[in-house]
């Protein structure tokens, strides 16, 4: 079934109520969706848990968020950057959650419930507080930690193009969290630089299929780069 074309990014982001988990992809700033984050400000939604790889930076995106406190928790893998002060500020004020999630650990939840797997053992984390009231194993005399997937209602993420099917490709390092993310939320939401007639992509690049994505919104960025060149 081919995915919903929002309008424009307040459309694309319509859907996402109240107390909603939303997977946020990026990687810093690269990949991060800033014009769905801004359109999820601007809709007033709150209470929301978010998943991202930090806790915003600057004044821009996901920071906005924590900012005007629509965010009631936060599950990441670094909380404390140099530039994250509206998250230390809303943390200190203890008006915000931490979940502190190493960032292996990060990825693989989300990939986990995106394939369907109950959970995991990691040694990442055994004997620390990010172990406690966890289930434990050693396996092969190594200390292990049970890890749980994390799933959620909605994902917004940043690609650099989709076909009208929702097959999407991303740029670089831009790609990022944004396949497993895909996978691992109930509804995709997807920003794109361009979106192109099915056949316009060639399958063998595609990196998310189309069975992933819910919808997509074409955001004009700048000039796209040129499409990789079919193979016979």
């Amino acid at each position: 079934m081919a995915p919903r074309i929002a309008q424009d990014a307040a459309d694309a982001v319509a859907q996402v109520g109240d107390g909603s988990t939303v997977l946020i992809g990026g990687f810093g700033n690269a990949g991060q969706p800033m014009e769905l984050i801004d359109a999820l400000l601007e809709s007033g939604a709150r209470g929301l848990t978010v998943v991202n790889n930090n806790a915003g930076q600057a004044d821009a995106g996901l920071a906005l968020l924590i900012k005007e406190r629509r965010v009631a928790k936060i599950i990441c893998s670094f909380p404390r950057q140099s530039d994250s002060w509206h998250f230390d500020a809303a943390y200190r004020a203890g008006e915000i959650e931490l979940e502190l999630v190493p960032q292996g650990n990060l990825a693989e939840r989300l990939r986990a419930a995106g394939a369907g797997i109950g959970g995991f053992f990691t040694p990442t984390g055994y004997g620390t507080m990010l172990a406690e009231d966890k289930e434990t194993r050693v396996i092969d005399g190594v200390g292990h930690v049970f890890e749980t997937p994390i799933k959620a209602d909605f994902a917004l993420i940043k690609a650099l193009r989709a076909d009208t099917f929702g097959n999407l490709v991303y740029r670089k390092t831009a790609r990022n969290f944004g396949p497993v993310m895909a996978t691992a939320a109930a509804h995709a939401i997807v920003q794109v630089d361009d979106v192109v007639p099915v056949g316009g992509i060639d399958p063998e690049v595609v990196v998310t299929p189309g069975i992933y994505v819910d919808t997509v919104v074409r955001i004009d960025s700048g000039p796209t780069p040129a499409l990789a060149p079919k193979t016979k």
